[in-house]
């Protein structure tokens, strides 16, 4: 299968201001629609109390509005921040070395990594808790829920920029991440010419469609949010598994020691401290009885 004509850019608009042309990206797109959607769908977990009970929402509509606030720099930040930490650790040193001492502020010259969005998630939702004394736990169990859609957006983004293909194989669904457009672009396939694993629509599939009907039940049928730490504890450990299983079809790190290349990848290392975790949190919520909220005053 050739990989279809896709552009990364949905639409040029501009110039405005003097300034221009502006490129509106498909991958820009999937970053509003994960935060839009899983904005709409954690009001949807606040108005619903009977979810929680015996216990409360965590938040009520305006501080959801803040966190989310918080959660987006935390998205882009982590993800940029863990991008060069973890993958490209070289952008650090430009900063005070040079050739380009602002590459790390590039983002749209790509590289973000999921787990360094994570990270910035994690502490957006800890310093946003410690301010409003809510628990913490129950604010990461209401944005858990909607992490895998824009886990989903992000994938198909992925797969559209023609980027993070999968290692070569004979499967009859192999993509050829060779097309016209890309040729222009680099002036070559940076992919080479073969059949590659879809493992962007891999991830889709397993950690944002698969993932989301997983605490969809967890949610709504298990009513598992009246014991914190439940539901994050599914999305560390679902993610966790799903991502160091997919890393077995996608291309290894270029960058990981020689002795390791094939066989492990950042990926998996990355993978390992959210299996760990959310086993811990699925474990310590399951040993306790549901949290009662005390009354109001």
């Amino acid at each position: 299968m050739v990989f279809p004509e896709f552009d990364p850019v949905l639409i040029n608009i501009g110039p405005l201001f003097g300034i221009g042309p502006l490129p509106i990206r498909w991958y820009a797109l999937a970053y509003v629609a994960g935060l839009g959607l899983g904005w709409w769908y954690a009001a949807r977990l606040i108005k619903a109390p009977a979810a929680w009970a015996p216990n409360r929402p965590p938040l009520n509509a305006l501080q959801l509005d803040d966190l989310i606030m918080w959660v987006a720099l935390g998205v882009i930040g982590g993800g940029r921040l863990g991008y060069a930490l973890f993958y490209k650790p070289e952008l650090y040193a430009q900063l005070f070395t040079g050739p380009d001492n602002l590459a790390l502020l590039k983002l749209w010259d790509g590289g973000m990594s999921f787990h360094g969005g994570l990270i910035g998630v994690c502490l957006a939702i800890f310093l946003h808790s410690r301010s409003i004394k809510a628990p913490l736990l129950s604010v990461g169990d209401l944005v858990a829920p909607a992490v895998p859609i824009g886990l989903f957006f992000g994938r198909m983004a992925n797969f559209i920029n023609g980027e993070l293909w999968g290692r070569t194989t004979d499967v009859p669904w192999g993509v050829r991440f060779c097309n016209q457009m890309i040729m222009d672009a680099y002036g070559f396939c940076p992919a080479g010419d073969v059949p590659r694993h879809p493992s962007q629509l891999y991830e889709a599939a397993l950690e944002g469609l698969l993932l989301f009907a997983i605490l969809w039940f967890a949610v709504w049928k298990w009513r598992l949010l009246s014991k914190p730490g439940y539901a994050t504890g599914i999305f560390l450990l679902g993610y966790g598994l799903s991502r160091a299983i997919l890393e077995t079809v996608r291309e290894p790190d270029a960058h990981m020691p020689e002795a390791l290349q094939g066989t492990v990848t950042m990926g998996m290392l990355l993978s390992i401290p959210m299996i760990l975790i959310g086993a811990w949190l699925i474990h310590r919520a399951r040993s306790r009885p549901p949290v009662v909220a005390p009354a109001e005053a």
